[in-house]
């Protein structure tokens, strides 16, 4: 039998010890079972669905006892809209739960512990993502467009109202932005739609498959007018971006506690949780502490975010990223914010040789994609940094890198905590510390 195939089984019942990386609810006895929409500690009726070589997914039949910490959703579209997964779970649950999987992670994956546990960053749960990829497809069987993320457990685009976790006014121009695209003689050809949005403006970029009709663009300019939006095009990469108004206002997200403001292009990478980011960086800078003497390394540095406010305190800062536009607009805000402190340089850090490793840095910090930094750890280790900020986007990545810094280049795993970006999502965000012996 395959691994993936199908089988019909009888119900079961079962207790919930836990919750995958999915946000489902795992269940033992016998083969595992991962129940979407089960909660840890639920007692649980339940249908194997689809067999796997290491767990089975299981359908919820009935939730025969309720966590406590079991809510109402807020959002209509939960359970088929693939954006949140823990909406029924109590947001203080959820940090629970993710501070769980990041000490498990740390332990089992790294085989270390922090000498102390942070506090958890937190924002508020709703409203809350200033940046999204929205898919919009039109459906013949429906006769119309739909625009949201895609369905949790299908490869399709849920038709969606209005979504909870989106920052206003985006949140309540779904359906709106469905019905002006479903208006377009390209309307089968607008496959995704980018948010973005800035302290000061809102900006949706819409990928384009064939060029819109001059019809077309002034329904587009009516609805950016009507709503307060900034609409572009996107035909192909980067380069193709166009934006309907000649002369909108770029896109700027402040912190203000550094004096910095930042401006970000809508295809940009910046935080999706902008109260969270601001909290980050301030965490960030009180972690590693640079005073005027330190010398600062920040890879995977995009256009700035941790790199300015470092600057900010310390005698001198290099930030290095492979993606040259980001590069560019990093150096661009550094100007415009006064910082003469700072060096940004474009390299590819999964090249197998890295220049930037000859010099020596008090201070390190590093952002990386789920992937991590392992083969960045030997040349990061010996570039002599007494303090190393380790910033996570998967904890299995970031327990495997620093239990190598821990185990094999003589650090000390000072602090972790949990960043909550994505309230309401299963994704785990983290920090970690790690300083040498010898250091303070």
């Amino acid at each position: 039998m395959s691994s993936a195939s199908r089988a019909v089984a009888a119900p079961e019942s079962g207790r919930v010890s836990g919750l995958t990386q999915e946000g489902e609810g795992v269940v033992h006895g016998g083969k595992t079972a991962f129940v979407r929409g089960a909660l840890p500690g639920e007692w649980v009726h339940f249908r194997r669905r689809r067999r796997r070589r290491q767990h089975d997914e299981g359908e919820l039949l009935e939730v025969l006892e309720a966590s406590p910490a079991r809510i109402t959703p807020r959002c209509a579209h939960f359970g088929v809209c693939g954006g949140c997964a823990l909406q029924h779970l109590d947001p203080a649950a959820q940090l629970l739960a993710k501070e769980a999987a990041l000490r498990d992670s740390l332990q089992r994956v790294g085989g270390v512990a922090p000498a102390r546990w942070l506090t958890p960053i937190t924002s508020a749960p709703f409203g809350y993502r200033r940046r999204a990829r929205l898919g919009a497809r039109y459906v013949h069987k429906k006769g119309c467009v739909v625009v949201g993320f895609r369905e949790r457990a299908a490869p399709y685009v849920a038709q969606l109202s209005r979504c909870e976790v989106l920052a206003p006014p985006v949140d309540a121009l779904l359906a709106p932005l469905a019905e002006l695209i479903g208006a377009l003689s390209i309307r089968e050809h607008v496959p995704q739609i980018e948010v973005a949005a800035g302290d000061n403006a809102i900006a949706l970029t819409l990928r384009v498959l064939r060029p819109p009709s001059g019809e077309d663009r002034e329904r587009l300019q009516g609805f950016a007018a009507a709503h307060g939006v900034q609409v572009l095009l996107q035909a192909g990469g980067p380069g193709t971006l166009e934006p309907l108004a000649p002369h909108a206002e770029p896109l700027r997200y402040a912190l203000p506690q550094f004096d910095l403001t930042f401006e970000f292009l809508p295809t940009d990478f910046v935080q999706v949780n902008a109260a969270v980011n601001a909290a980050l960086v301030t965490r960030a800078l009180e972690l590693l502490a640079p005073g005027p003497e330190a010398r600062v390394l920040d890879l995977f540095c995009g256009m700035g975010n941790f790199t300015l406010p470092l600057a900010r305190r310390a005698g001198w800062v290099r930030g290095i990223e492979g993606d040259a536009g980001l590069i560019a607009r990093a150096g661009e805000n550094a100007r415009r914010n006064g910082l003469h402190n700072v060096e940004f340089v474009t390299a590819d850090l999964a090249a197998p040789e890295w220049p930037w490793a000859r010099d020596r840095f008090s201070h390190v910090l590093l952002d990386p994609p789920r992937s991590g930094a392992r083969e960045l750890l030997p040349a990061l280790a010996a570039v002599g940094a007494g303090r190393v900020l380790y910033v996570s986007c998967h904890p299995g990545s970031l327990a495997r890198d620093v239990g190598l810094l821990v185990h094999e280049h003589g650090m000390r795993l000072e602090a972790a905590g949990v960043v909550d970006m994505f309230p309401h999502t299963a994704h785990i965000e983290s920090l970690a510390l790690l300083t040498r012996a010898e250091a303070p």
